[in-house]
């Protein structure tokens, strides 16, 4: 027998060809998923950028009501739309009492970083499946081989190395493909969920530096009430 991929593949029975299929249509996934994820991660990074980059200059000028009814479009990625649903939050409550305002805004930025967590993570989940169950796929297929191999020496009534040479060549097949599989997943995921974590601190404290804005700015609001007041 000569060990070529198209000789292994010709000597497979029905169930190991299913898992080898198994397992392709998990790697092809994974792959989609790799891709996906790498260029929606890619434009959201550059989006945030820019809308840090704009939103930045005039939230330095201290009014925040003016931020708010900036136009910045849709296209401002992960930041922007937590960003955008603080100030959102700040310009339907800015009439209320500072502690009103403070909390608005700081439930907005938290559920929309939530929001924008769940979105980030979706179809990782995927590689993490794969990651864990491919193994033992191939595995699946490893045994089932052995077996093939066995039931060859028993109906050939010989031990010999060639009888047992296809099933054996089978089972490692199988393990093979499993591993290769399992391997590209776990690393995808590890890169992935290591940006998704780093892009989560940068969430919080873009919420925690616009946070500190807002109570600075609502003091001096609340300091300027009060000497109006007094003077009155």
């Amino acid at each position: 027998m000569n060990f070529s991929m198209s000789e292994l593949w010709a000597h497979m029975g029905v169930f190991a060809r299913m898992i080898v299929g198994i397992m392709g249509l998990m790697s092809i996934a994974s792959v989609l998923v790799i891709v996906e994820r790498a260029l929606l991660f890619t434009r959201s990074r550059d989006e945030s950028r820019t809308f840090a980059s704009k939103m930045g200059a005039l939230l330095a000028k201290g009014d925040i009501g003016k931020a708010a009814s900036a136009k910045m479009g849709t296209e401002v990625g992960y930041l922007g739309r937590v960003i955008g649903a603080g100030l959102q939050a700040y310009k339907t409550t800015s009439f209320g009492t500072p502690e009103l305002v403070f909390e608005s805004v700081a439930r907005a930025l938290e559920r929309q970083a939530g929001r924008e967590a769940q979105s980030l993570k979706r179809g990782i989940a995927v590689l993490a499946t794969v990651a864990s169950t491919a193994p033992f796929i191939g595995l699946l297929g490893t045994v089932m081989g052995i077996i093939n191999a066995f039931q060859s020496m028993a109906a050939s009534g010989s031990g010999g190395l060639g009888t047992v040479s296809a099933g054996i060549s089978e089972a490692l097949i199988t393990t093979a493909i499993g591993l290769g599989v399992a391997i590209l997943a776990v690393v995808a995921y590890n890169v992935l969920q290591g940006w998704v974590d780093a892009r989560g601190v940068d969430i919080a404290e873009s919420s925690n530096e616009f946070l500190d804005l807002v109570a600075r700015r609502l003091a001096s609001k609340d300091g300027k009430d009060s000497d109006a007041e007094a003077a009155e």
